[in-house]
């Protein structure tokens, strides 16, 4: 049973004194990696799935002979979302725990409130590898320099959804979101790209972090059908995110298009739509369109699909009980799943580049080092290979979409969106 961090740690500050043992972790043991995400709550499906696809990899690794002959393992936490248990966790991973690195932590607010910490351990070369959020405070001076992403920002799947929408001239946008740090970066990024066309949002409406499935939304629902947008974009997590599209079309409005960013977990939310839609008869799937930020686990075409479906099968990992408040039912695969397995790839591509004494100080080096790395998600006329540098802390800029057809999101190209054509 992993015992529960204590907040008195917060109190009592950040104990540096132990930098020359802790720039050394894990020389002679298992390579940890520290993980603090929501594992309960109504945003678990997303941490368990990251946690899922990034398993899936390091098992294979492992029996593979590991890294420079050692293990690579996942210490996590639950942090139910919250940003006050997100900091007492990184305290807890760095200081008693002694990770090598942080590694997939879950969630724009979370993300956010631990930048602090990283700065302050800046001398012990903590290091934060790809966190689930696309968000801009850790890809913006002085906290870029501590977080490594590989995944597209926020501002780059909104422009995406933006500019798609005015080519086919639905340019009245409305933005519903959830009200923190995920929620305004989403609307931020819809904002910025809508000005460099001269044009602004049209209504936006908001939900607290936590909502679930079951709330109402209805108020929200009223008070953007007022406006008569041409779309909207949503900007949560899968559970708000479904009660809200279900609350749209119950109201009858059926032909508004909505979209989602990467960050709702699709697979989720489809699963919730689709069990609404067996109980009432009614289709919550149509006009639905969502950007990614990895290519379809269903193109089998990619070397890297075909060995994460493999993986998957395999070894169908899930985390610890002692991490989850209750039965989760696991998806075969998953868009987040399969972003696990691709940040697990990358991560063990540091560690071997780290080199056999694994020395936290060398991390720096060793990423900013990667040019040109093939993931598996290459295709000719796309390229799609991760590169960093001093100045880039993000591996890849891909931005795909997806719409619903026969129960399942697939690729979405571009004569597509001409269906939603003004």
């Amino acid at each position: 049973m992993i015992a529960p961090v204590p907040r008195c740690l917060a109190a009592l500050g950040l104990s540096l004194l132990v930098g020359i043992s802790l720039a050394r972790a894990q020389a002679a043991d298992d390579i940890v990696l520290g993980m603090s995400a929501a594992f309960k709550g109504p945003s678990r499906g997303l941490s368990i799935e990251l946690y899922r696809g990034s398993l899936a990899y390091l098992e294979h690794i492992n029996q593979s002979g590991g890294v420079h002959g050692k293990a690579v393992r996942i210490k996590a936490y639950d942090d139910g979302y919250n940003p006050r248990d997100a900091i007492d966790n990184t305290i807890q991973l760095v200081e008693q725990d002694k990770v090598f690195l942080l590694y997939g932590y879950m969630g724009s607010p979370t993300v956010t409130r631990i930048l602090p910490l990283l700065k302050k351990y800046e001398d012990l070369s903590v290091y934060l590898f790809c966190p689930f959020t696309g968000a801009e405070p850790h890809r913006r001076y002085p906290y870029d320099r501590y977080v490594y992403n590989l995944r597209a920002s926020y501002r780059q799947e909104t422009a995406g959804l933006v500019e798609r929408f005015c080519a086919i001239g639905r340019k009245r946008l409305a933005v519903f979101y959830q009200i923190d740090a995920y929620g305004r970066s989403g609307w931020d990024g819809v904002r910025r790209r809508l000005d460099r066309h001269g044009l602004t949002i049209v209504a936006e409406a908001t939900y607290a972090r936590g909502t679930p499935y079951g709330a109402s939304f209805r108020p929200q629902v009223e008070l953007l059908r007022q406006a008569n947008p041409d779309a909207i974009i949503s900007v949560g997590t899968y559970s708000a995110s479904a009660g809200f599209i279900r609350d749209v079309r119950d109201a009858g409005w059926t032909d508004v298009p909505i979209a989602n960013i990467s960050g709702v977990d699709s697979d989720n939310l489809l699963q919730l739509l689709t069990e609404r839609g067996r109980a009432t008869g009614t289709d919550y799937t149509q006009n639905l369109i969502n950007s990614e930020v990895v290519p379809s686990y269903h193109d089998t075409t990619l070397p890297a699909v075909q060995e994460y479906r493999k993986l998957m099968d395999l070894h169908r990992p899930l985390p610890p009980a002692d991490l989850l408040d209750e039965e989760y039912h696991a998806p075969r695969y998953s868009f987040i799943s399969f972003e696990g397995y691709l940040n697990a790839r990358l991560v063990v591509e540091v560690l071997r580049r780290v080199g056999p004494d694994l020395q936290r100080e060398l991390i720096r080096d060793a990423v900013e080092s990667i040019q040109g790395l093939d993931l598996g998600i290459d295709r000719p006329g796309a390229a799609a290979r991760a590169a960093f540098g001093r100045d880039r802390h993000q591996g890849l800029d891909q931005v795909y979409f997806a719409a619903v057809a026969d129960g399942r999101f697939v690729p979405l190209p571009p004569e597509g969106w001409e269906r939603w054509r003004r």
